[in-house]
């Protein structure tokens, strides 16, 4: 790499770290932890690329890109930030960050996207000068996990097309929330959101009431896999109608609605007008290490009890994250409310959350075409859906180890409860060396609780 780059961010450790990594990589590295002292470097003519946080000591990083893009429009700016909420990347994109990474961010993954934004710094950026108006409570899309992050990105890539969106993903984990941000935070903000369900359409005038109704906003089909094929044609018909109030379509589905196999009810025509865009919101089970923060975000919401707010202990977090949580984010948030009112503390004890997770409904049966699937074939969807959600550009490096420990962590937890506990034993199921099982058993924060046979 050859070039300018300018890192602004108030942790020490951090503007440490890049500055030897970029300088090692062959750029010249001015870092500061001010604002103030960033926007004057700009200000001079410094600089090929910026690096900042958004939380700093003297201002929001966010707030100096408009500043920055006015003053020199070639100028990328890669926002970093431990504010993990979609909140966060979408401010990114429309304050025209080149670029938004979550922290702890992937190095090599920095390094990259840094080489990209040296080598385009005369390009210009996309601008747009819409601004978001919903106050981040407003929207409990909280995630750190890479699943999550790439979300964000797809979504903040999205929202101010006129693309079709077709949003897919298990009971309760949040599609309407999407589609409801996707209009919120685009330029149709201030036109009609509506949502409809196969009734609204049923009727011979249903489609021109509808559309009557939604004048050139934002129009949500609700499960569109459930409608029968009658109606799927009046929403296709709709879809192809010209004029200058034609509506931004968004379709919700609980079921990946690209199998050809014949399984999905769906006619294909009306499929690939939908799918401009597709976003699968992943269940609570595909992003494990944001529970304890989706938990958290609800209690600070949910009304004080008489002893004040409440906050989970350690060993409550572990509770909830080891739960399946089969009506996901929903579900959560309900079990936080109950837990506002009946915890006798204000730290949530082991023992409450248990008692909480306990009385929650249990997943319900699998499909039986799900009984049959390969270990292998169900990895495999998964995977792929992961890659589908970075559209074109690839996941951030190190994809190996976390797939391997994605697999790898149930896998030991559910031989422990297997074997009661029982490390020897667990360590003869799985075919290692005790001491391996030991040393994974650490690693990877697992707790083991002795003689309690859970299967």
């Amino acid at each position: 790499m050859d070039g300018t780059v300018l890192v602004a961010d108030d942790d020490r450790t951090i503007r440490t770290v890049l500055t030897q990594a970029l300088t090692r990589a062959g750029c010249k590295v001015h870092a500061t932890s001010s604002l103030t002292t960033l926007m004057r470097w700009v200000g001079e003519g410094k600089g090929d690329v910026v690096i900042s946080d958004v939380a700093m000591p003297d201002g929001n990083g966010l707030e100096m890109l408009p500043k920055i893009a006015a003053d020199r429009p070639d100028l990328p700016v890669i926002v970093i930030s431990a504010q993990n909420t979609i909140m966060t990347a979408i401010k990114a994109a429309e304050a025209q960050a080149y670029d938004y990474l979550p922290k702890p961010f992937d190095l090599p993954d920095l390094m990259k996207r840094t080489a990209r934004a040296l080598e385009r710094s005369g390009a210009p950026r996309r601008s747009t000068d819409s601004t978001p108006e919903k106050d981040e409570d407003d929207l409990p899309m909280v995630g750190k996990t890479a699943v999550m992050q790439s979300l964000y990105r797809v979504i903040a890539r999205v929202m101010n097309t006129d693309l079709p969106v077709l949003i897919w993903g298990e009971s309760g984990t949040g599609k309407s929330l999407i589609a409801r941000a996707l209009h919120d935070l685009s330029d149709r903000r201030s036109l009609p959101f509506v949502t409809v369900t196969e009734s609204d359409l049923r009727e011979l005038e249903g489609p021109a009431q509808v559309m009557a109704r939604v004048r050139g906003g934002t129009l949500l089909i609700d499960e569109i896999g459930d409608i029968s094929a009658e109606v799927q044609a009046r929403i296709a018909r709709m879809m192809d109608m010209e004029g200058d109030n034609k509506p931004r379509f968004i379709a919700t589905s609980q079921v990946d609605l690209s199998d050809e196999s014949g399984n999905s009810t769906l006619r294909r025509d009306l499929y690939y007008r939908l799918s401009g865009a597709t976003l699968h919101v992943p269940g609570l089970r595909d992003r494990v290490e944001d529970i304890p923060l989706l938990a958290a975000h609800f209690l600070e919401r949910a009304e004080a009890g008489p002893t004040g707010p409440r906050v989970l202990s350690d060993g409550a977090a572990k509770v909830l994250a080891k739960y399946p949580w089969p009506g996901n984010v929903r579900q959560l948030e309900h079990a936080m409310r109950q837990l506002t009112l009946t915890s006798r503390a204000p730290e949530i004890t082991r023992a409450e959350a248990e008692q909480i997770v306990g009385g929650q409904p249990g997943p319900e049966p699998a499909r039986a075409a799900g009984n049959t699937e390969r270990l292998g074939a169900s990895v495999e969807r998964h995977i792929r859906r992961y890659f589908e959600l970075h559209g074109n550009a690839l996941p951030p490096p190190g994809l190996y180890q976390r797939i391997l420990r994605e697999v790898e962590t149930p896998l030991i937890e559910v031989a422990l409860a297997a074997t009661s506990g029982n490390q020897a034993k667990c360590a003869e199921l799985l075919g290692i060396n005790r001491n391996t099982l030991r040393k994974k058993i650490t690693d990877l924060g697992i707790e083991v609780t002795r003689g309690r046979k859970m299967m």
